[in-house]
């Protein structure tokens, strides 16, 4: 494995906490050398900088279950709380409209449960599911078996 594929790998399972292998291909190399290893792994702004413009993209576009993702990955990483998600849904909703600032808070809604869920059972954060989940979102596949 090349340095900057190593480094965008770091990077990517920094950002959501995950457990992310190697992978074949063309997207998954775009992905992860370019993305993460050069785009995120940039100076200038903070994660939590790159986390609220994320959020704010993917909630604009609509895409829910990339929103989820990526609420989840700032919880986890103590980037933003309940508290700021909710309320950065609330003030999308007013620039983007109801439709889609609803979208982000049913994902903050959703997510907050499961991870209260997790944390009552005692179980935690399955991040292998998260991969999987990620996987299955852009190819329809999945990396680990449960």
């Amino acid at each position: 494995m090349d340095e900057l594929r190593k480094k965008g790998l770091e990077k990517m399972n920094e950002v959501y906490g995950w457990e992310m292998p190697d992978m074949p291909g063309d997207y998954f190399a775009l992905t992860a050398d370019h993305l993460f290893g050069t785009i995120w792994s940039r100076p200038g702004l903070s994660m939590r900088d790159k986390r609220l413009m994320t959020l704010t993209v993917v909630t604009a576009l609509g895409i829910t279950d990339l929103a989820e993702i990526q609420a989840n990955a700032a919880l986890a990483n103590g980037e933003i709380s309940e508290d700021e998600l909710k309320e950065m849904a609330i003030f999308l909703t007013h620039y983007l409209g109801f439709p889609l600032g609803s979208k982000l808070d049913g994902a903050v809604t959703k997510v907050i449960k499961n991870r209260k869920k997790a944390a009552d059972a005692g179980t935690g954060e399955d991040k292998k599911a998260n991969v999987n989940a990620a996987v299955k979102m852009h190819s329809g596949g999945k990396v680990h078996d449960k």
